[in-house]
């Protein structure tokens, strides 16, 4: 069982801290989730109620993961913590410390980001470098995985993270049958850009959701650019404009991904050969797919399979 323990400040973010906590706990099977704060002290949140934890401090000491959702927590966007609080954070034997968007403020607070990348709400950036510029702060992605420290950018971002961490911990079929629990996104690229200042398209009545539909039934078939177009009567140029617009990647980069869940369900839920996996992901030959997995998540199919093998 692994134990999670999320650390509520003053004024924790209500999304973050009732999403990532009913998310972890949806799998009660496979994690421990804890609530804790100084001295079990009632907790304001910003969704105008209070919370009442049942742990103090101590939960994080041996905790297997330190979550910390976002927070307007005081000391914090000040440059500082209170001593128990940044006791807690430096001692902690945790092997993984996580943070969801305003919560990196606390982390860096406690020196735990110094000279490391991470990265917060792009809406804090200005103050996040004014306060702690030994930080390698990238405000322009949705989380960062840095090993032991992973920080994640606003609100839904830290579903993207906590996902994350849930396929990397037990494999992508079972964070996706999270995910369509929670109605969400299965995966979405820790480097997508957090759509900074996107404006609305101005054309509500249009979508690429019918092509993306199709191509997700036909990923083993050769696919391309005007052929999905084509599934909503689109020129090349405009389906490729509105695409980026509603998914933030390219048909190419969108297609790719795809492909790639699909590859790794089939290597974690059957005992398909890697060329037959390969082929039924639309990458074609099994080496295809070894670099394809390589470049996305840096092991090959084979390593892949041993390390999260359902039964």
């Amino acid at each position: 069982m692994h134990r999670i323990a999320v650390l509520a400040l003053e004024q924790s973010v209500a999304f973050d801290l009732g999403s990532s906590t009913h998310m972890f706990a949806r799998l009660g099977d496979l994690y421990e989730v804890v609530v804790c704060s100084p001295d079990r002290r009632p907790i304001p949140t910003s969704g105008g109620f209070t919370i009442a934890p049942e742990h103090g401090l101590e939960a994080l000491q041996d905790a297997d993961t330190v979550l910390v959702p976002g927070t307007y927590y005081k000391p914090a966007r000040e440059g500082w913590l209170e001593p128990a609080v940044l006791e807690a954070l430096t001692t902690t034997r945790a092997p993984r410390i996580m943070s969801i968007c305003t919560g990196a403020f606390v982390l860096a607070a406690a020196g735990l980001l110094d000279g490391r990348p991470a990265t917060t709400h792009w809406g804090t950036t200005e103050e996040f470098r004014a306060l702690y510029p030994k930080v390698r702060l990238n405000p322009d992605v949705l989380f960062i995985d840095d090993g032991d420290i992973l920080t994640s950018a606003g609100v839904a971002a830290g579903i993207d993270l906590c996902l994350h961490v849930i396929r990397s911990d037990h494999g992508s079929e079972v964070a996706n049958w999270i995910a369509r629990y929670c109605v969400v996104p299965a995966w979405r690229q820790g480097g997508q850009s957090q759509f900074v200042d996107r404006p609305v398209p101005s054309y509500p009545d249009t979508s690429t959701a019918l092509a993306r539909e199709w191509a997700l039934e036909r990923l083993q078939e050769p696919l391309d650019l005007a052929g999905m177009a084509a599934q909503v009567r689109m020129s090349v140029r405009t389906f490729t404009r509105r695409f980026r617009a509603e998914t933030g990647m390219s048909p190419g980069q969108w297609l790719t991904q795809q492909r790639v869940e699909r590859a790794r369900h089939l290597l974690e839920s059957t005992e398909l050969p890697v060329d037959q996996v390969a082929r039924h992901a639309g990458f074609g030959t099994g080496a295809a797919l070894r670099q394809q997995l390589a470049a996305s998540i840096g092991v090959s199919p084979t390593a892949y399979r041993q390390t999260f093998r359902t039964a």
